[in-house]
């Protein structure tokens, strides 16, 4: 079962990025968070390539079959990417090429865009920093913090240390999911009590687009409630042949 924002059918996504805003070191992650919610058909990354902090990418676009967008900038000083972007998105979204987006910045400039994407019915993700304003996040379907697509660094263990780590220890501890994930429950509860897992995970999105148990060490959704036992019971259901994953409080 997968614990994400479900389409009904396979869409096709334009991945549009902002260069000066992104990380090309991660481009093969975004990519491959991106095809979670789509086929990925247009491809492009958006600067000014005259410049030297743009030649990062280089690697990126030859491997990933990006397609770059020279825009240059008029007046030193200013960003004219967002604009170039902005236009581009909107001549795909009114040529009816796609079914959905997904804009990678940390930049607000793109808050009016993304809402105006989803006032169409289109699906808008965004993938940006941890920093990104919340008015770009929840203008979003779905967003994703480029912290939790870098690979995590691990102290090094010394040869004593032979326990194995407990993934509870991860978590950072400043972050507090419950009362986001109560929030979810209760909008996703059924009368007997239980709440499917998947139901639960767009709720989650819902109430805050920025959602992911990667965020608080966990890998799936299911392992993060499970970390919460005092709170939630999971169950296990086959249907039709598929593991369905339930949910429901103990309080």
């Amino acid at each position: 079962m997968v614990e994400q924002f479900a389409e009904t059918q396979v869409v096709k996504i334009a991945l549009l990025i902002d260069g000066d805003n992104a990380q090309p070191t991660l481009i093969g992650s975004i990519i491959s968070e991106t095809a979670k919610y789509g086929s990925i058909t247009i491809r492009r990354v958006y600067g000014d390539w005259t410049t030297a902090s743009m030649s990062g990418w280089k690697n990126a676009l030859n491997n990933y079959a990006i397609q770059p967008i020279q825009q240059f900038r008029y007046t030193i000083g200013k960003n004219s990417t967002d604009s170039a972007m902005i236009i581009d998105a909107m001549d795909i979204l009114h040529g009816h090429q796609v079914g959905g987006f997904c804009l990678v910045s940390s930049d607000s400039d793109y808050t009016r865009l993304a809402t105006r994407i989803r006032e169409h019915g289109i699906f808008v993700m965004g993938i940006g920093k941890k920093s990104t304003p919340k008015a770009f996040v929840n203008a979003c379907n779905i967003f994703i913090q480029t912290e939790n697509l870098a690979p995590r660094q691990q102290a090094p263990r010394s040869k004593r240390d032979t326990k194995v780590p407990d993934i509870k220890s991860e978590k950072p501890k400043e972050l507090d999911p419950l009362p986001l994930l109560k929030g979810a429950y209760e909008m996703a509860v059924q009368v007997d009590g239980w709440a499917n897992l998947g139901t639960l995970g767009f709720y989650l999105h819902q109430l805050d687009p920025s959602f992911d148990p990667r965020t608080y060490g966990f890998k799936q959704l299911s392992q993060l409630i499970k970390s919460h036992s005092n709170s939630f019971e999971l169950k296990f259901k086959e249907e039709s042949g598929t593991t369905n994953v339930y949910m429901r409080s103990k309080e």
